[in-house]
Protein backbone atom coordinates (compact mmCIF):
# COMPACT_ATOMS: atom_id res chain seq x y z
CA UNK A 1 0.00 0.00 0.00
CA UNK A 2 1.46 3.85 -1.12
CA UNK A 3 2.47 5.38 2.32
CA UNK A 4 2.15 8.87 3.34
CA UNK A 5 5.50 11.13 2.18
CA UNK A 6 5.01 14.38 4.90
CA UNK A 7 7.02 16.94 2.79
CA UNK A 8 5.29 20.23 3.45
CA UNK A 9 3.20 18.59 6.46
CA UNK A 10 6.28 16.98 7.69
CA UNK A 11 6.62 19.23 11.26
CA UNK A 12 2.85 20.46 11.49
CA UNK A 13 2.76 18.51 14.50
CA UNK A 14 4.89 20.56 16.09
CA UNK A 15 3.14 23.40 18.09
CA UNK A 16 5.69 26.29 16.95
CA UNK A 17 5.62 24.80 13.71
CA UNK A 18 4.40 28.34 12.19
CA UNK A 19 7.47 30.53 13.43
CA UNK A 20 10.25 31.65 11.93
CA UNK A 21 12.45 30.15 14.34
CA UNK A 22 10.69 26.53 13.93
CA UNK A 23 11.49 26.98 10.09
CA UNK A 24 15.10 27.57 10.02
CA UNK A 25 15.60 24.72 12.85
CA UNK A 26 15.02 22.60 10.10
CA UNK A 27 16.38 23.60 7.30
CA UNK A 28 14.26 26.30 5.90
CA UNK A 29 15.16 29.71 3.82
CA UNK A 30 18.31 27.50 2.99
CA UNK A 31 16.91 27.01 -0.06
CA UNK A 32 16.27 30.11 -1.42
CA UNK A 33 20.15 30.79 -0.41
CA UNK A 34 20.69 27.82 -2.78
CA UNK A 35 18.85 29.12 -4.91
CA UNK A 36 19.81 32.70 -5.21
CA UNK A 37 23.22 31.76 -5.90
CA UNK A 38 22.06 29.90 -9.26
CA UNK A 39 21.23 31.55 -12.50
CA UNK A 40 17.93 32.31 -12.91
CA UNK A 41 17.09 30.46 -16.15
CA UNK A 42 19.02 27.53 -13.98
CA UNK A 43 16.46 27.72 -11.28
CA UNK A 44 13.41 27.48 -14.00
CA UNK A 45 15.20 24.52 -15.53
CA UNK A 46 15.10 22.85 -12.45
CA UNK A 47 11.43 23.11 -11.32
CA UNK A 48 10.65 22.06 -14.70
CA UNK A 49 12.83 18.99 -14.46
CA UNK A 50 11.37 18.51 -11.28
CA UNK A 51 7.87 17.91 -13.23
CA UNK A 52 6.00 19.91 -10.74
CA UNK A 53 2.56 20.95 -12.10
CA UNK A 54 0.48 23.42 -10.94
CA UNK A 55 -1.73 21.90 -7.27
CA UNK A 56 -4.39 24.64 -7.72
CA UNK A 57 -6.59 22.50 -10.23
CA UNK A 58 -5.41 22.50 -13.80
CA UNK A 59 -2.05 21.02 -12.98
CA UNK A 60 -0.15 22.70 -15.52
CA UNK A 61 3.61 22.08 -15.57
CA UNK A 62 4.73 25.45 -12.95
CA UNK A 63 8.33 25.39 -14.76
CA UNK A 64 6.81 25.80 -17.91
CA UNK A 65 4.77 28.60 -16.56
CA UNK A 66 7.60 30.42 -15.33
CA UNK A 67 9.56 29.79 -18.33
CA UNK A 68 6.70 32.00 -20.80
CA UNK A 69 7.35 34.92 -18.76
CA UNK A 70 10.05 37.28 -21.56
CA UNK A 71 13.41 38.18 -20.53
CA UNK A 72 15.32 40.91 -20.89
CA UNK A 73 12.32 43.00 -22.10
CA UNK A 74 12.86 46.30 -19.12
CA UNK A 75 9.42 45.41 -17.54
CA UNK A 76 8.54 45.04 -14.03
CA UNK A 77 7.93 41.09 -13.49
CA UNK A 78 5.08 40.45 -10.57
CA UNK A 79 4.55 36.85 -8.60
CA UNK A 80 0.77 36.56 -7.72
CA UNK A 81 -0.38 33.75 -5.66
CA UNK A 82 -3.24 32.38 -5.31
CA UNK A 83 -4.42 31.70 -1.95
CA UNK A 84 -8.18 32.59 -2.42
CA UNK A 85 -9.37 28.94 -1.54
CA UNK A 86 -12.92 28.58 -2.23
CA UNK A 87 -14.15 25.50 -4.05
CA UNK A 88 -16.57 23.60 -1.92
CA UNK A 89 -14.58 20.97 0.03
CA UNK A 90 -11.16 22.27 -0.88
CA UNK A 91 -9.12 22.54 2.71
CA UNK A 92 -5.56 21.88 1.66
CA UNK A 93 -3.69 25.57 1.53
CA UNK A 94 -5.72 26.93 4.51
CA UNK A 95 -4.33 24.63 7.01
CA UNK A 96 -0.48 24.70 5.03
CA UNK A 97 -1.10 28.51 5.59
CA UNK A 98 -1.50 27.80 9.28
CA UNK A 99 0.42 25.53 10.05
CA UNK A 100 4.07 26.81 8.12
CA UNK A 101 3.39 30.01 6.23
CA UNK A 102 7.02 30.67 5.80
CA UNK A 103 7.81 27.61 3.20
CA UNK A 104 5.16 30.31 1.22
CA UNK A 105 7.61 32.88 1.69
CA UNK A 106 10.62 31.32 1.00
CA UNK A 107 8.64 29.76 -2.23
CA UNK A 108 8.00 33.13 -3.07
CA UNK A 109 11.72 34.51 -2.78
CA UNK A 110 12.64 31.32 -5.02
CA UNK A 111 9.96 32.22 -7.93
CA UNK A 112 10.54 35.90 -7.61
CA UNK A 113 14.17 35.22 -8.42
CA UNK A 114 13.57 32.53 -11.00
CA UNK A 115 11.29 34.97 -12.99
CA UNK A 116 13.37 38.36 -12.34
CA UNK A 117 10.42 39.50 -9.99
CA UNK A 118 11.18 42.17 -7.22
CA UNK A 119 7.49 41.96 -6.10
CA UNK A 120 5.17 38.68 -4.71
CA UNK A 121 1.80 39.59 -4.29
CA UNK A 122 -0.44 36.93 -1.86
CA UNK A 123 -4.14 37.21 -2.05
CA UNK A 124 -6.04 35.71 0.53
CA UNK A 125 -9.97 35.39 0.94
CA UNK A 126 -10.83 38.12 4.13
CA UNK A 127 -12.87 35.25 5.81
CA UNK A 128 -10.00 33.23 7.38
CA UNK A 129 -9.00 36.51 9.99
CA UNK A 130 -7.01 33.59 11.39
CA UNK A 131 -5.09 32.76 8.43
CA UNK A 132 -4.60 36.63 7.17
CA UNK A 133 -2.92 37.29 10.58
CA UNK A 134 -0.39 34.31 10.75
CA UNK A 135 0.37 35.12 7.43
CA UNK A 136 0.87 38.39 8.15
CA UNK A 137 2.92 37.66 11.09
CA UNK A 138 5.45 35.37 9.10
CA UNK A 139 5.69 38.19 6.47
CA UNK A 140 6.25 40.54 9.66
CA UNK A 141 9.01 38.40 11.14
CA UNK A 142 10.74 37.93 7.82
CA UNK A 143 10.96 41.24 7.41
CA UNK A 144 12.71 41.91 10.91
CA UNK A 145 15.05 39.24 10.04
CA UNK A 146 16.03 40.28 6.85
CA UNK A 147 14.98 37.85 4.76
CA UNK A 148 12.63 39.87 2.74
CA UNK A 149 13.68 43.36 1.65
CA UNK A 150 16.58 42.76 0.10
CA UNK A 151 15.69 42.48 -3.16
CA UNK A 152 11.80 40.67 -2.81
CA UNK A 153 8.97 41.87 -1.09
CA UNK A 154 5.81 40.71 -0.14
CA UNK A 155 2.58 41.88 0.00
CA UNK A 156 -0.28 40.14 1.56
CA UNK A 157 -3.56 41.65 -0.21
CA UNK A 158 -7.11 40.45 1.40
CA UNK A 159 -9.80 39.68 -0.93
CA UNK A 160 -13.92 40.15 -0.38
CA UNK A 161 -14.44 36.61 -0.46
CA UNK A 162 -15.46 36.04 -4.38
CA UNK A 163 -15.18 32.54 -5.35
CA UNK A 164 -14.65 33.88 -8.70
CA UNK A 165 -11.49 35.48 -7.77
CA UNK A 166 -10.26 31.98 -8.04
CA UNK A 167 -9.57 32.61 -11.22
CA UNK A 168 -6.48 33.86 -12.52
CA UNK A 169 -7.64 36.98 -14.78
CA UNK A 170 -10.34 37.74 -11.79
CA UNK A 171 -8.12 37.70 -9.18
CA UNK A 172 -5.71 40.08 -10.97
CA UNK A 173 -8.40 42.73 -11.68
CA UNK A 174 -9.26 42.18 -8.30
CA UNK A 175 -5.87 43.21 -7.06
CA UNK A 176 -6.18 46.13 -9.41
CA UNK A 177 -8.80 47.42 -7.29
CA UNK A 178 -11.51 46.69 -9.78
CA UNK A 179 -14.48 44.15 -9.96
CA UNK A 180 -13.44 40.42 -10.09
CA UNK A 181 -14.69 39.18 -13.34
CA UNK A 182 -12.53 37.15 -15.97
CA UNK A 183 -10.26 38.83 -18.59
CA UNK A 184 -10.25 37.66 -22.21
CA UNK A 185 -7.11 35.92 -23.33
CA UNK A 186 -5.17 36.58 -25.24
CA UNK A 187 -2.98 38.33 -23.66
CA UNK A 188 -2.51 35.91 -21.22
CA UNK A 189 -0.97 36.71 -17.41
CA UNK A 190 2.59 35.86 -19.02
CA UNK A 191 2.60 38.82 -21.00
CA UNK A 192 -0.33 41.12 -19.93
CA UNK A 193 -1.01 40.45 -16.03
CA UNK A 194 -1.16 42.88 -13.16
CA UNK A 195 -0.95 46.25 -14.22
CA UNK A 196 -0.15 44.61 -17.60
CA UNK A 197 3.15 43.59 -16.64
CA UNK A 198 4.27 39.85 -16.99
CA UNK A 199 3.09 37.96 -13.86
CA UNK A 200 3.37 34.19 -12.47
CA UNK A 201 -0.40 33.47 -11.10
CA UNK A 202 0.80 30.01 -8.90
CA UNK A 203 -1.69 28.30 -6.17
CA UNK A 204 -0.23 28.43 -2.54
CA UNK A 205 0.94 24.97 -2.37
CA UNK A 206 2.70 24.97 -5.89
CA UNK A 207 4.61 27.70 -4.86
CA UNK A 208 5.47 25.79 -1.19
CA UNK A 209 6.82 22.82 -3.06
CA UNK A 210 9.54 24.76 -4.49
CA UNK A 211 11.69 25.14 -1.82
CA UNK A 212 11.91 20.92 -0.91
CA UNK A 213 12.78 21.01 -4.97
CA UNK A 214 15.31 23.20 -4.73
CA UNK A 215 17.19 21.66 -1.22
CA UNK A 216 16.40 17.99 -2.43
CA UNK A 217 16.67 17.92 -6.30
CA UNK A 218 14.56 16.89 -9.31
CA UNK A 219 15.51 13.51 -9.52
CA UNK A 220 14.53 13.15 -5.91
CA UNK A 221 11.10 14.79 -6.48
CA UNK A 222 11.01 12.87 -9.41
CA UNK A 223 11.09 9.65 -7.89
CA UNK A 224 7.88 9.64 -6.08
CA UNK A 225 4.32 9.46 -7.93
CA UNK A 226 3.76 8.49 -11.29
CA UNK A 227 5.10 9.08 -15.31
CA UNK A 228 3.53 11.94 -15.50
CA UNK A 229 2.18 13.55 -12.29
CA UNK A 230 5.20 13.77 -9.88
CA UNK A 231 6.30 14.35 -6.65
CA UNK A 232 3.61 14.40 -3.53
CA UNK A 233 0.70 16.46 -2.75
CA UNK A 234 -2.29 17.26 -0.14
CA UNK A 235 -5.52 15.08 -0.34
CA UNK A 236 -7.98 16.98 2.06
CA UNK A 237 -10.02 13.90 3.20
CA UNK A 238 -13.64 15.19 4.56
CA UNK A 239 -17.33 13.54 4.65
CA UNK A 240 -18.52 11.17 6.04
CA UNK A 241 -15.05 9.27 7.19
CA UNK A 242 -13.50 8.29 10.58
CA UNK A 243 -10.86 10.39 10.27
CA UNK A 244 -10.91 12.95 7.44
CA UNK A 245 -7.49 16.01 7.22
CA UNK A 246 -4.88 16.50 4.87
CA UNK A 247 -3.30 13.29 3.68
CA UNK A 248 0.12 14.07 1.71
CA UNK A 249 1.06 11.47 -0.46
CA UNK A 250 2.47 10.88 -3.55
CA UNK A 251 0.58 11.20 -6.29
CA UNK A 252 -1.23 8.06 -7.78
CA UNK A 253 -2.44 7.02 -4.35
CA UNK A 254 -6.09 5.65 -4.57
CA UNK A 255 -9.27 6.83 -2.32
CA UNK A 256 -9.00 3.06 -1.02
CA UNK A 257 -5.65 3.49 0.18
CA UNK A 258 -6.79 7.05 1.54
CA UNK A 259 -9.57 5.55 3.39
CA UNK A 260 -7.60 2.76 4.83
CA UNK A 261 -5.34 5.46 6.68
CA UNK A 262 -7.98 7.39 7.90
CA UNK A 263 -10.16 4.64 9.63
CA UNK A 264 -12.75 4.44 6.42
CA UNK A 265 -15.97 5.63 6.01
CA UNK A 266 -18.04 6.28 9.28
CA UNK A 267 -18.98 3.03 11.25
CA UNK A 268 -21.98 0.71 10.42
CA UNK A 269 -21.70 3.26 6.63
CA UNK A 270 -21.08 2.46 3.07
CA UNK A 271 -19.57 4.78 0.65
CA UNK A 272 -21.87 5.89 -1.64
CA UNK A 273 -20.61 8.82 -3.94
CA UNK A 274 -17.45 10.88 -3.77
CA UNK A 275 -15.54 13.84 -5.24
CA UNK A 276 -11.83 13.43 -6.83
CA UNK A 277 -11.48 17.05 -6.71
CA UNK A 278 -14.17 19.56 -5.45
CA UNK A 279 -17.52 19.86 -6.13
CA UNK A 280 -16.78 21.36 -9.44
CA UNK A 281 -15.29 17.86 -10.65
CA UNK A 282 -17.70 14.65 -11.55
CA UNK A 283 -18.50 12.93 -9.29
CA UNK A 284 -17.32 9.12 -8.84
CA UNK A 285 -19.09 6.01 -6.73
CA UNK A 286 -17.51 3.47 -5.35
CA UNK A 287 -16.35 2.02 -8.61
CA UNK A 288 -13.93 4.16 -8.74
CA UNK A 289 -12.27 3.43 -5.46
CA UNK A 290 -8.61 2.08 -7.02
CA UNK A 291 -8.59 4.86 -9.87
CA UNK A 292 -4.80 6.64 -9.36
CA UNK A 293 -5.61 9.87 -7.83
CA UNK A 294 -3.50 11.64 -10.50
CA UNK A 295 -3.97 13.85 -12.99
CA UNK A 296 -4.06 11.16 -16.02
CA UNK A 297 -5.31 8.08 -14.22
CA UNK A 298 -8.68 10.57 -12.79
CA UNK A 299 -8.80 12.01 -16.23
CA UNK A 300 -9.33 8.91 -18.15
CA UNK A 301 -12.25 7.46 -15.65
CA UNK A 302 -14.27 10.82 -16.76
CA UNK A 303 -13.33 13.26 -13.73
CA UNK A 304 -11.05 15.81 -12.85
CA UNK A 305 -8.37 15.91 -9.80
CA UNK A 306 -8.78 19.69 -9.53
CA UNK A 307 -7.68 20.50 -5.86
CA UNK A 308 -7.31 16.90 -4.56
CA UNK A 309 -10.98 17.81 -1.66
CA UNK A 310 -12.10 14.03 -1.51
CA UNK A 311 -15.15 14.72 -0.05
CA UNK A 312 -17.07 11.29 0.88
CA UNK A 313 -20.59 10.73 1.00
CA UNK A 314 -22.29 7.37 2.62
CA UNK A 315 -25.19 5.82 1.43
CA UNK A 316 -27.56 8.70 4.05
CA UNK A 317 -26.64 11.59 1.75
CA UNK A 318 -29.98 12.21 -1.09
CA UNK A 319 -27.37 12.86 -4.30
CA UNK A 320 -30.06 15.27 -5.56
CA UNK A 321 -29.76 17.19 -2.53
CA UNK A 322 -26.37 17.30 -2.40
CA UNK A 323 -26.10 18.43 -6.00
CA UNK A 324 -29.09 21.39 -5.52
CA UNK A 325 -26.79 22.89 -2.90
CA UNK A 326 -23.43 22.70 -4.67
CA UNK A 327 -25.73 24.29 -7.76
CA UNK A 328 -27.12 27.08 -5.52
CA UNK A 329 -23.38 27.98 -4.49
CA UNK A 330 -22.18 28.05 -8.27
CA UNK A 331 -25.63 30.59 -9.26
CA UNK A 332 -24.46 32.72 -5.68
CA UNK A 333 -20.84 32.72 -7.34
CA UNK A 334 -21.43 33.29 -10.74
CA UNK A 335 -19.93 36.94 -11.15
CA UNK A 336 -22.43 37.81 -14.36
CA UNK A 337 -20.44 38.80 -16.69
CA UNK A 338 -21.51 35.84 -19.31
CA UNK A 339 -25.00 34.79 -20.23
CA UNK A 340 -24.38 31.05 -20.63
CA UNK A 341 -23.23 30.89 -17.08
CA UNK A 342 -25.32 33.98 -15.53
CA UNK A 343 -28.82 32.74 -16.90
CA UNK A 344 -27.54 28.93 -17.11
CA UNK A 345 -26.63 28.11 -13.70
CA UNK A 346 -30.00 30.59 -12.20
CA UNK A 347 -32.18 28.03 -14.56
CA UNK A 348 -30.45 25.02 -13.52
CA UNK A 349 -31.21 25.57 -9.73
CA UNK A 350 -34.69 26.36 -10.51
CA UNK A 351 -34.88 22.66 -12.05
CA UNK A 352 -33.23 20.85 -9.45
CA UNK A 353 -35.25 22.13 -6.61
CA UNK A 354 -38.24 21.48 -8.15
CA UNK A 355 -36.81 17.68 -8.78
CA UNK A 356 -35.76 17.76 -5.25
CA UNK A 357 -39.32 18.38 -4.48
CA UNK A 358 -40.51 15.45 -6.36
CA UNK A 359 -42.48 17.98 -9.14
CA UNK A 360 -42.16 17.96 -12.69
CA UNK A 361 -41.35 15.29 -15.12
CA UNK A 362 -38.58 12.60 -16.47
CA UNK A 363 -38.48 15.30 -19.58
CA UNK A 364 -36.86 17.95 -17.09
CA UNK A 365 -33.65 15.35 -16.59
CA UNK A 366 -33.24 16.06 -20.51
CA UNK A 367 -33.97 19.85 -20.17
CA UNK A 368 -31.07 19.81 -17.83
CA UNK A 369 -28.98 17.99 -19.35
CA UNK A 370 -29.66 19.94 -22.62
CA UNK A 371 -29.04 23.28 -20.09
CA UNK A 372 -25.53 21.96 -18.73
CA UNK A 373 -24.54 21.52 -22.77
CA UNK A 374 -25.16 24.92 -23.39
CA UNK A 375 -23.53 26.06 -20.90
CA UNK A 376 -20.54 23.54 -20.89
CA UNK A 377 -17.22 25.62 -22.68
CA UNK A 378 -19.20 28.18 -23.38
CA UNK A 379 -18.43 30.70 -20.61
CA UNK A 380 -15.26 33.02 -19.86
CA UNK A 381 -14.07 30.94 -16.99
CA UNK A 382 -14.03 27.52 -15.79
CA UNK A 383 -16.93 28.31 -13.05
CA UNK A 384 -19.87 27.56 -15.64
CA UNK A 385 -18.31 24.01 -16.62
CA UNK A 386 -17.61 23.75 -12.94
CA UNK A 387 -21.46 23.96 -12.36
CA UNK A 388 -22.50 21.15 -14.77
CA UNK A 389 -20.00 18.95 -13.89
CA UNK A 390 -21.90 17.28 -10.96
CA UNK A 391 -25.34 17.64 -12.34
CA UNK A 392 -24.47 15.98 -15.49
CA UNK A 393 -22.28 12.83 -13.42
CA UNK A 394 -25.26 12.51 -10.99
CA UNK A 395 -27.68 11.84 -13.67
CA UNK A 396 -25.21 9.21 -15.24
CA UNK A 397 -24.76 7.21 -11.94
CA UNK A 398 -27.76 7.93 -10.25
CA UNK A 399 -30.90 8.64 -12.51
CA UNK A 400 -32.97 6.02 -10.89
CA UNK A 401 -32.66 8.44 -7.54
CA UNK A 402 -33.56 11.41 -9.45
CA UNK A 403 -36.90 9.26 -11.25
CA UNK A 404 -37.89 8.05 -7.28
CA UNK A 405 -38.12 11.76 -6.40
CA UNK A 406 -40.72 12.07 -8.84
CA UNK A 407 -42.43 8.83 -8.36
CA UNK A 408 -42.90 9.47 -4.69
CA UNK A 409 -43.39 13.03 -5.08
CA UNK A 410 -40.57 13.93 -3.03
CA UNK A 411 -37.13 12.87 -1.54
CA UNK A 412 -37.55 9.38 -0.95
CA UNK A 413 -34.85 10.19 2.00
CA UNK A 414 -36.12 9.98 5.71
CA UNK A 415 -35.76 13.34 6.05
CA UNK A 416 -34.82 13.20 9.85
CA UNK A 417 -32.17 10.41 9.14
CA UNK A 418 -30.77 12.19 5.87
CA UNK A 419 -27.95 13.79 6.14
CA UNK A 420 -25.44 15.92 3.75
CA UNK A 421 -22.31 17.13 4.18
CA UNK A 422 -21.75 20.11 2.20
CA UNK A 423 -17.89 21.24 2.48
CA UNK A 424 -17.75 24.99 2.93
CA UNK A 425 -14.36 25.69 0.46
CA UNK A 426 -12.05 27.18 3.63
Amino acid sequence: MTKLVPVLSAHWDEKDSFTLEAYKRHGGYKASEKALAMDPDAVIQLVKDSGLRGRGGAGFPTGMKWGFIPQGDNKDHYLVVNADESEPGTCKDTPLLMANPHVLIEGCIIACHAIRAKHAFIYIRGEVTHVVRRVNQAIADAYAAGILGNGVDVVLHIGAGAYICGEETALLDSLEGFRGQPRLRPPFPAIAGLYARPTVVNNVESIASVPAIVLNGAEWYQSMGTEKSKGTTLYSLSGHVTNPGQFEAPLGITLREILELSGGVRKGHKLKFWTPGGSSTPLFTDQHLDIPLDYEGVAAAGSMLGTKALQIFDETTCVVRAVLRWTEFYKHESCGKCTPCREGTWWLVQILRDLEAGKGTEADLAKLLDLCDNIMGRSFCALGDGATSPITSSIKYFRDEYIAHLTNGGCPFDPVASTLFVGAGA
